[in-house]
């Protein structure tokens, strides 16, 4: 029973009350959650060592002031780096995002729910070296509820159409969680959880031209450390604002919302988790996956006669249209993983599609900028429609090439990208090999072995955080 003391005031908002109870409280029984958490972890770890082979993400890694590391501090994989748990925070959720190759979760709202394991995993091994013994079991049940969290809460409320970025669900998320990992009651989870909804929202700008630049690679690390250090803060006594969402001209749905109600669209389970979709196949904008798909499917057919093409349809949904279709000069990879043009230009003249495909190097190739210039982008209803269906969620995308000379590729469409739950048997396998590429790209021999055996062969759910993070040890001299 919940001492009364603990229980969240009567005048808190209801979106924030339910949060709080759930992230204190609920169990979660689903093995399917649990067995798709493992997979998004080994997922990120992996997305976060490929990311340590780019320089500009390794400068942005270590303590904000040089020196400053802890003895006993939380471990940034695939680094030397041992930091407060707030800085770790920002490396590993930092790491993890950088290629926008983790995993994904479309809705009114988008975003990357394991973003958050930034959060968590820095807190976890944190405390598992301090003194609070605490094992990848539970990692995976507090990836389930941020995951849970900001997936329902993307479900119904579109704060992109409010001007502010998607980050905004994983600063709420990670505090919630995180402040239960704390081990504090309901009502300081409340009030930790009201603090970052009084942060505001960072804006979309970044993310979009003419702005487009690497802030939007590290802007999840910055959002989940700022909810490690808002739960930090009510452990110290922070008080909280009950109404912060409600609250007439100076609550967050009257001041950023436009009016509009916080709403959650289902009850807090384990739905997101299960329906998760991952990243396997490019480290492209999650829209754009099916396009990608498309593109190298017809690549054979077009590979040799580029110079022929007249034109190149694509058939998407609004999503796709208001985020990643550009036109004109892109001037970095953040700009070009973020263009849906770009990616199936790439698909077309090379057949595949990875992370250095975004560089200069790549990007000069006059090629691509040739092709892009003949795209036409329209949108499908249907595929609108379908993309919004709680029982469908498809991300569907449709490529047809039309040459000089009249001829045209068939019409190739696909409506659910390999990473979706609807191709699970198919996904899994493929994503344990991007892990294995991943960690065979960072280390070698024993390393390399000692990785694999435990994250494929054994009980990584039982295993210290602590041991399992020092798996991962510096692959960068950083």
């Amino acid at each position: 029973m919940v001492q009364a003391a603990n229980r969240i005031r009567p005048e808190t908002d209801d979106v924030i009350a339910a949060i709080a109870s759930y992230a204190c409280h609920d169990r979660i029984d689903s093995s399917e959650a649990y067995e798709t958490a493992r997979y998004c972890l080994l997922d990120s770890l992996g997305c976060g060592l490929l990311a340590l082979r780019f320089r500009d993400c390794v400068r942005r890694l270590g303590p904000v002031v040089p020196g400053a590391d802890m003895e006993n501090g939380a471990h940034v994989p695939g680094t030397s780096f041992r930091l407060d748990p707030v800085r770790a925070a920002f490396n590993i959720g930092a790491i993890i995002r950088w290629l926008d190759y983790n995993d994904t979760w479309l809705a009114a709202e988008w975003g990357h729910p394991s973003d958050n394991l930034g959060g968590i995993l820095a807190v976890a091994d944190f405390l598992d070296r301090n003194g609070k013994s605490t094992t990848i079991q539970d990692v995976l049940t507090a990836a389930i509820k941020a995951h849970e969290i900001q997936g329902v809460l993307a479900l119904d409320n579109s704060f992109n159409r409010a001007g502010m970025d998607h980050v905004i669900l994983v600063r709420i998320a990670t505090t919630a969680v995180v402040a239960a990992m704390l081990d504090l009651p309901e009502d300081r989870i409340a009030d930790a959880v009201s603090n970052a909804w009084a942060d505001g929202g960072a804006l979309r700008t970044y993310r979009h031209a003419p702005n487009t630049g690497p802030r939007k690679s590290w802007a999840a690390g910055d959002a989940t450390a700022r909810g490690v250090q808002h739960a930090y803060m009510a452990l110290n006594g922070e008080m909280g604002y009950p109404s912060v969402l409600t609250e007439k001209t100076w609550g967050f749905q009257d001041a950023l919302f436009r009016g509009k109600a916080i709403t959650l669209a289902r009850p807090l389970g384990s739905y997101v988790m299960e329906n998760v979709l991952f990243k396997i196949s490019f480290p492209a904008e999650f829209h754009a996956q099916t396009a990608v798909e498309a593109a190298i499917t017809l690549h054979p057919e077009v590979k040799d006669r580029l110079d022929e093409i007249e034109k190149v349809e694509i058939t998407t949904h609004e999503s796709a249209i208001r985020i990643i279709d550009k036109k004109g000069p892109l001037h970095n990879p953040a700009d070009r993983d973020h263009c849906l043009q770009y990616m199936t230009a790439i698909g077309l003249i090379f057949g595949t599609l990875t992370a250095d495909h975004y560089e200069e190097s790549t990007a000069r190739d006059a090629r691509i900028d040739a092709l892009r210039d003949k795209m036409v982008v329209t949108e499908n209803k249907d595929y609108s429609r379908d993309y919004l269906d709680s029982d469908k969620r498809s991300i569907a995308n449709a490529l047809r090439v039309v040459f000089k000379d009249g001829s045209a590729t068939d019409q190739v469409a696909v409506e659910y990208p390999v990473g979706h739950r609807r191709r699970r048997d198919e996904g899994i396998p493929l994503l344990m090999e991007k892990f294995r590429t991943n960690v065979g790209g960072s280390y070698a021999g024993d390393t390399y072995e000692a990785i694999m055996d435990q994250c494929e062969k054994g009980d990584i759910a039982a295993m210290r955080t602590s041991q399992w993070t020092d798996l991962f040890p510096d692959c960068v001299g950083g």
